[in-house]
């Protein structure tokens, strides 16, 4: 009899304190597995609600930071994608502005609770442990 499908694992995982995540400051990064793959995913705050997203753009499959943390537009009002310039909205991840206008980025559920983060693994996102 083959083994069954391991059942991924969907409780919560502790991300950061709340007040590591800065109104429109530096972002948390964190290591996920997408579909069994290793990829990096960012929480960040804007407009006092903490958002999380995997850390590769829409349109070409690249990490989009410019320094480690650092997704912020220079005026912090987009995410934007170090290698195109995509402008990505905070508050939905869909881009505005860019070679992937319309695209999105892929969204990871967040909550706040007594005064910490957690994030929510998915059947797309597991954690890598």
């Amino acid at each position: 009899m083959p083994d069954p499908k391991p059942q991924p694992r969907l409780e919560p995982r502790h991300l950061c304190a709340s007040v590591e995540l800065k109104e429109r400051g530096t972002a948390v990064t964190f290591d996920v597995m997408e579909f069994g793959r290793s990829a990096q995913a960012f929480a960040l705050r804007f407009d006092d609600v903490a958002v999380a997203y995997l850390n590769r753009c829409a349109h070409v499959p690249a990490e989009m930071d410019w320094q480690p943390g650092e997704f912020w537009d220079q005026d912090r009002r987009f995410i934007i994608c170090s290698v195109h310039g995509a402008l990505y909205e905070p508050a939905n991840g869909r881009c505005l502005a860019g070679p992937c206008t319309g695209a999105r980025l892929h969204p990871i559920q967040l909550k706040e609770e007594g005064g910490q983060v957690y994030w929510y693994p998915s059947e797309r996102f597991q954690p890598p442990f």
